[in-house]
């Protein structure tokens, strides 16, 4: 939190000596009674006005310091900058076709995927990361971006569902190829991750591949799951009920695209095994690249203003209820 006049926070100083007068002048005003014997006054102790006597004094104090918070303007602040880092661009191309609910990865192959990418983004701190998802069609749901937090949450809100089922792996990379061509960093580099085989769109993913190739993008295809029979939940108004149907994914198509790229081709059968391929991933070379960070403030000060208000409320009810005098 900064504060847009930090100069009134100065005036915070004044409390301290009315804080002093206040123990003086209550020093000089305690009442005195003659008795003939005090023996008897232990019994009596003092009553619950007694104690709580200087709240009153306390709450205006309270007031004052959180009007004066507020003249001093607090503002929450994003604070960004322009820094040089190291990085490589990455954007990563994620199939949320239907097939992906399979449970042969747990608790299935779509959750599976965004647990492991991001930690796989939060080891590359200083990479900009982006994200496309496509299953009949493609769209980017997050563009290339250093702030990884932002990301990450535009991660777990993927989900079945998104878009019409289907698996259309080029128009995914294309898509995916349109968000990083125009980068500035030597290294560019697509993460494509599916578990089918292209069957719909008009882009073939052999296209694609040669549109990367000619803007210098490495493609890493990642074919996720196993080949067989694999179960996956249908939902029915009797509840979650599992289909069987045969998995296979079309790995030559995926080898193709990352050789003729210079990327590599991965099969990931289990979670480990996808681990396993994003760690192999990290070790790819880093480049130079400017990150343009903004700053973004947002003005605070009618949360003290409000509570100077309740403050005062307060001592105001308290002093004519509790703690009125009498005179």
């Amino acid at each position: 939190m900064t504060f847009h006049n930090p100069e009134y926070l100065f005036l915070l100083l004044l409390l301290i000596p009315v804080v002093f007068w206040y123990i003086w002048e209550m020093q000089k005003s305690d009442a005195s009674l003659q008795i003939s014997s005090h023996r008897n006054l232990a019994q009596f102790p003092p009553g619950k006005k007694i104690k709580f006597r200087h709240i009153l004094f306390i709450l205006r104090t309270l007031t004052i310091a959180a009007l004066i918070v507020a003249l001093a303007r607090p503002q929450a602040s994003n604070s960004w900058r322009t820094q040089n880092t190291e990085g490589i661009d990455i954007m990563m191309a994620l199939d949320i076709s239907g097939t992906m609910l399979a449970e042969d990865l747990k608790p299935n192959r779509l959750e599976a995927a965004k647990a492991v990418a991001s930690e796989f983004i939060l080891s590359r701190p200083n990479d900009n990361i982006g994200l496309v998802v496509f299953a009949r069609q493609s769209f980017t749901q997050c563009p290339l971006t250093i702030d990884h937090a932002v990301l990450i949450n535009l991660f777990n809100s993927v989900k079945y569902g998104l878009i019409d089922d289907g698996t259309a792996i080029g128009l995914g990379l294309a898509n995916a190829v349109n968000r990083i061509k125009d980068s500035k960093a030597k290294s560019k580099v697509i993460i494509l991750l599916t578990d089918g085989s292209n069957n719909c769109g008009d882009i073939a993913p052999i296209t694609a591949a040669e549109i990367a190739k000619t803007f210098g993008v490495r493609i890493y295809t990642i074919g996720v799951g196993t080949n067989g029979i694999v179960n996956i939940p249908v939902p029915t108004p009797l509840g979650i009920q599992y289909q069987q149907i045969q998995s296979q994914f079309d790995a030559k198509s995926l080898q193709n695209i990352a050789n003729l790229t210079g990327g590599k081709y991965y099969n990931a059968t289990d979670n480990t095994k996808l681990r396993q391929i994003y760690q192999e991933i990290d070790k790819l070379e880093k480049t130079k690249i400017s990150v343009q960070q903004y700053s973004k403030k947002e003005e605070q000060f009618y949360i003290f203003s409000l509570l100077a208000f309740l403050f005062l409320l307060l001592e105001i009810l308290l002093r004519n209820t509790i703690f009125r005098r009498i005179p």
